[in-house]
């Protein structure tokens, strides 16, 4: 099996901008698991946390959004450009810009580069091996 366009690493380091938690509306998915560890972080009960922050879609939960005034949507935990429950963040979160969607190609890396400033020819080159492993957990 050939190895992808990307078998040489690529270069990213989050600046930790928040730029991935703003934007068109969308999902970040959450298990029962990492609502419990964003609830322990915000010292509140799983019943409040997904009274307060989950929405159920397609029998399954996601967090909330904030609509923004520019007309974007903010994640809910999103303050001050930093994340609130950054150590419990979901594993969507985690995983980011390490997505499917990112790289499916140079072309959908360099669209993605448009939006994450991480993710330029300064930033350390992230090795292929690590890159695997993050879209494998």
């Amino acid at each position: 099996m050939a190895l992808p366009w990307y078998k040489d690493g690529l270069r990213f380091k989050c600046t930790e901008c928040g730029k991935c938690c703003t934007g068109p509306s969308g999902f970040v998915w959450v298990s029962e698991e990492e609502m419990q560890a964003m609830a322990d972080t915000l010292d509140i009960s799983l019943e409040l946390f997904k009274k307060k922050y989950v929405r159920h879609r397609d029998n399954r939960y996601a967090l909330v959004e904030r609509k923004t005034k520019g007309g974007d949507y903010d994640c809910i935990f999103l303050k001050d450009k930093k994340c609130e429950v950054y150590q419990a963040r979901p594993q969507q979160c985690r995983i980011f810009p390490w997505w499917p969607e990112n790289l499916k190609s140079e072309e959908s890396w360099q669209s993605a580069a448009q939006e994450c400033e991480g993710i330029n020819p300064d930033a350390p080159l992230v090795p292929y091996s690590e890159i695997v492993k993050s879209l494998g957990s």
